[in-house]
């Protein structure tokens, strides 16, 4: 038995409940003037030892005398509680002070908390103290946010990562994405107005930032091809005015290049990340990634993984033009990645200039029936249909000349189109993966599901669909093709042939390949869209 606890038995042993030391007040000696300082106090007197005896707290004169000590230490200690029992309740807590403080503390802390947490519940206490428990008391959650200044609109997507670096989702969805049109390049002469045309874009992806992480969320706007064609001078100005525009309206993070125009080398490397890393292939070696072709509305991408001993025979680059090779370092392994762009060859950029080779006659490649005029860069051409209808034929022969496909010098063992470099293929390049306005005509054509994210299709299938196309008249379009937005009707069978020969001819692959069209990539339970801001997203926030 523990010795306080033989203590308090011993001394307990000795009490009874019918007596105590004498404590009345009135058996003290009366009150003297000099003894006037100690007036109105309480004394007491060690009893005598007739009166432990008579009190039974002594045994008898014949103890021993340390059994007599302990005797009167246990009248006094009894003594003692009996003037306890006497204290008010003020007094108490007045000698218990600062143990009432120090257990005080805490609750009240604890209570203004939960009473200050709109909505707190018993499982907001329980995550908290989950997260404690774990050493994550602080948020992990890493936000970017991307816009995608293209030419044909904007878009912005937001994305969320955990400290691994994987998506997690934001409410239903692993990214949030919006977009409207005009984009900027449709505001030349306006940069004020052309960087405005981004704040709802802007206020709904900030607003799905939580507020504490804005200001360590980064932003990013990249603008493409579209905003290339306006020329330097016309670009910078929208960019400036954009800048200003995230310094003045949002909190979240703006380094000093975060506005910027995107290089084809940039944006196609970005779209392979983000194909790559939604397949959960990044980490494994060159030839079990993917290869990717992204069709924009200015320009089209082509980029693979190559071997390191085709990376070391690339043709150096012209000057002024980009390398045909990056090194990334990704998910613990580099890769040497093939990558081009082609400016002037993205599926809107592409209708002029197969319009521009029929000069201001009549083309080919217009549905029948259709007499107007196409705009694009600031410039107006005319797209006026054959008296004899349009032609899949003929209209291959435009494209072909469009892509100089026979036109050019191929300086180099093997070649796409306009001189340049094919990447020497290899198994980086034999599962193709297909993304933007391919996707999107082949919905609209109806040879792919618009509400699945993925279809396997053939380079043949462009070319059947441009059949039907360019045998219809501008009337039959609706009824031919019911998922064809009307603007587009004109230029189906411009822009089927134009991908067909894309693929075909400028690509070099065959027309029974197999590829596959991509609009979003499958992560786990979600679908997420497969578009180069999730590359840039990786990149932007592998830097905090």
């Amino acid at each position: 038995m523990p010795p306080n606890d033989i203590c308090k038995q011993k001394l307990n042993s000795k009490q009874h409940s019918h007596s105590t030391a004498d404590l009345d007040p009135s058996k003290d000696p009366p009150q003297t003037s000099a003894s006037s300082a100690t007036a109105n106090k309480i004394r007491y007197r060690s009893p005598s030892a007739s009166e432990l005896l008579e009190s039974g707290l002594a045994t008898s004169p014949t103890s021993d005398s340390h059994q007599s000590l302990l005797s009167i230490d246990g009248a006094k200690m009894t003594a003692k509680r009996a003037i306890g029992r006497h204290e008010s309740l003020s007094d108490k807590i007045h000698r218990h002070r600062s143990v009432l403080l120090l257990i005080s503390i805490p609750v009240v802390l604890i209570t203004l908390v939960i009473l200050l947490m709109p909505g707190a519940s018993t499982s907001v206490i329980e995550e908290y103290a989950l997260k404690s428990s774990e050493g994550g008391g602080s948020d992990s959650r890493k936000y970017a946010v991307i816009f995608d200044a293209g030419s044909s609109g904007s878009r912005v997507h937001v994305y969320c990562f955990d400290e691994n670096l994987d998506l997690v989702p934001l409410e239903n969805e692993l990214e949030l994405f919006l977009q409207l049109k005009p984009g900027l390049s449709a505001y030349p002469n306006d940069p004020r107005q052309s960087a405005n045309s981004l704040l709802s874009l802007l206020d709904k992806a900030e607003a799905s930032v939580p507020h504490e992480l804005r200001p360590k969320t980064p932003v990013r706007v990249g603008a493409t091809a579209g905003l290339r064609a306006l020329g330097h001078k016309a670009s910078e100005n929208i960019l400036q005015a954009v800048r200003e525009l995230l310094k003045d309206r949002s909190r979240l993070k703006t380094e000093a290049d975060a506005v910027t125009v995107l290089d084809g080398t940039q944006e196609g490397s970005y779209q392979w990340v983000t194909i790559n890393y939604l397949l959960k292939t990044l980490g494994k070696p060159y030839s079990e990634t993917v290869g990717v072709v992204d069709l924009g509305g200015g320009s089209v991408q082509m980029a693979y993984a190559i071997s390191e001993k085709d990376a070391a025979t690339a043709p150096k680059p012209l000057q002024g033009e980009d390398s045909y090779v990056r090194e990334m370092y990704l998910k613990g392994r580099k890769y040497f990645l093939y990558v081009h762009s082609y400016l002037h060859y993205g599926l809107l950029a592409a209708r002029a200039e197969i319009l521009k080779v029929s000069e201001d006659s009549n083309n080919p490649c217009i549905v029948t029936g259709y007499d107007g005029t196409y705009k694009y860069g600031g410039k107006a051409f005319k797209a006026a249909a054959s008296s004899s209808g349009a032609s899949l034929d003929e209209c291959r022969r435009v494209a072909l000349n469009a892509l100089k496909v026979n036109d050019s010098v191929c300086t180099h063992m093997k070649c796409t189109f306009g001189g340049v470099w094919n990447g020497g293929g290899g198994g980086g390049q034999k599962n193709m993966f297909v993304a933007s306005f391919f996707f999107d005509r082949a919905a609209e054509a109806g040879f792919v599901d618009p509400t699945q994210p993925v279809a396997t299709v053939r380079p043949a299938d462009f070319e059947k669909a441009a059949s039907q196309a360019c045998n219809m008249k501008m009337g039959e379009g609706k009824s031919k093709f019911p998922r064809v937005e009307e603007d587009n009707i004109p230029y189906l069978c411009l822009d089927l042939v134009y991908q067909y020969t894309l693929l075909v001819d400028g690509f070099g692959l065959k027309p029974s390949q197999t590829i596959t069209l991509v609009k979003k990539v499958k992560y786990g339970e979600h679908a997420v869209e497969a578009a180069w801001p999730l590359g840039s997203a990786i990149e932007a926030v592998s830097s905090l």
